[in-house]
């Protein structure tokens, strides 16, 4: 009787809580809520942990950070305020801090807290816990990147000694396995590299990348997508000291990669776009067919593409348009600017850096044939778009007034149509840089 009591009354609450209930949805949400508020600590720390990793791994990077911060409450309530497991919350919540743009201060100082706890830790019963000297390196590691964030290089180098200093002592001991250690080795690495680059030491920077590329490729294969990173990097570094054909070569290692994983259409168009950079930026005859292929490549990706590719479109023909100028490809690079122009105007709108430079450029081109009046037309355009940008004073509109000026009072023969080609085109041959834009000409219209 008592029993059925009780089914009734259960029933009749089910009853109520269905009535009161606004939609199914909710219904599912209140239950899922009462379920997170009776969970156990330590099942909701390991829910956030892997919450965590997963907006982590899908680069949802705020809502991971969310979930770090819940991690590092809730290992406190689990396991105490000294405990390293506090300390490895901080670490974790400190990667996080790191992987948003800014945010270099805070990681640092989440970091200084896991030291403070270690410090702590690193006596009985956990001085013989290889979680804790595990936990240590990582520590010392994290340090390192968010002190390099902040650009204090020689700080950031003594925390990644010391992270592979303890690395090697664990792998001697037996504590890490040869696998893991060179994982640790990968990210050492290439932090260290990272250091140098920072302080623009490329020679030193050089074995990093090396070294890192070569764990990587122990790890995970020659042909894993995670070497890609790694070899642009390598190949910026090698460019840099001069190494040109084993910078190309390493982009097209990388290309070769990203292609063989089904990239999306502009992915691909980025990937044969850096390979074509650099064959311009050699500045040599026997890599301009190695151009022409990628920026081709990389442009019959974008074609028809709409909207954000419709613009990485346009930036890589203007690249393209350059490498054309500077290999005495100039008409065909000038009737591709040309018509581009009507395109740059829907993408961008007639008031933009990206319209003023084609009609600078194509002024330019007309002042080369010795046409003075189309010259004139397209400068004026210019000038106005330039005015209204960047104002009466800065250097480019002065630089455009000037040739407008000089073209007003010079009689038409006594312009000579190469002078104002004489400077190279301002395209930046990886992407726009709106800084160069209207570049001033010194010896344009002498």
């Amino acid at each position: 009787m008592q029993e059925s009591q009780e089914t009734h009354i259960s029933n009749h609450l089910d009853e109520i809580v269905a009535a009161i209930s606004i939609t199914p949805r909710k219904k599912l949400q209140n239950k899922l809520l009462q379920t997170a508020l009776f969970q156990p600590p330590r099942e909701k720390l390991h829910l956030c942990e892997e919450k965590a990793k997963s907006y982590s791994s899908s680069h949802e990077y705020k809502q991971a950070l969310q979930e770090l911060v819940r991690c590092v409450a809730l290992t406190r309530i689990c396991y105490g305020d000294s405990h390293w497991k506090l300390a490895e919350a901080h670490v974790n919540l400190a990667q996080g801090y790191l992987q948003l743009k800014g945010l270099s201060l805070q990681a640092k100082q989440h970091a200084e807290k896991a030291k403070e706890i270690l410090t702590n830790a690193i006596v009985c019963p956990y001085n013989d816990n290889t979680d804790v000297f595990k936990c240590s390196v990582e520590l010392f590691h994290t340090m390192g990147r968010a002190l390099l964030s902040l650009q204090k290089f020689k700080e950031a180098s003594e925390n990644l000694t010391k992270a592979e200093r303890l690395s090697k002592e664990l792998l001697q001991c037996g504590r890490i396995i040869k696998e893991e250690w060179i994982e640790i080795q990968t990210q050492i690495k290439l932090s260290f590299a990272q250091v140098y680059q920072g302080q623009k030491k490329s020679k030193e920077a050089l074995p990093h990348y090396q070294e890192a590329l070569e764990c990587i490729e122990i790890s995970k294969g020659e042909k894993s997508l995670e070497c890609v990173p790694t070899l642009r990097e390598l190949a910026g570094v090698e460019q840099a000291l001069g190494f040109h054909d084993a910078s190309i070569n390493h982009l097209l290692q990388a290309h070769l990669i990203v292609l063989s994983r089904n990239p999306s259409q502009e992915e691909a168009a980025v990937s044969a776009h850096s390979v074509a950079c650099a064959a311009v930026a050699s500045g040599r005859p026997e890599h301009h067919d190695v151009a022409e292929q990628y920026f081709q490549d990389s442009m019959a990706n974008l074609k028809d593409a709409e909207g954000i590719g419709k613009a990485k479109f346009l930036s890589i023909q203007d690249g393209y348009c350059h490498f054309l100028q500077v290999t005495g490809q100039k008409e065909r690079a000038t009737s591709i600017l040309r018509e581009s122009l009507e395109a740059k105007v829907a993408v961008f709108g007639d008031l933009s850096p990206e319209v003023a430079e084609t009609y600078r450029l194509l002024g330019g081109a007309d002042l080369a044939q010795g046409n003075q009046s189309g010259a004139h037309k397209k400068l004026k355009k210019c000038l106005q778009i330039q005015t209204l940008l960047y104002g009466p004073q800065d250097k480019r509109t002065l630089a455009t007034q000037q040739t407008m000026d000089v073209l007003s009072k010079a009689p038409e023969k006594a312009v000579k149509p190469r002078q104002p080609l004489r400077a190279k085109a301002a395209f930046c041959t990886c992407g726009p840089q709106h800084t160069a834009l209207g570049k001033a000409r010194p010896n344009a219209a002498d």
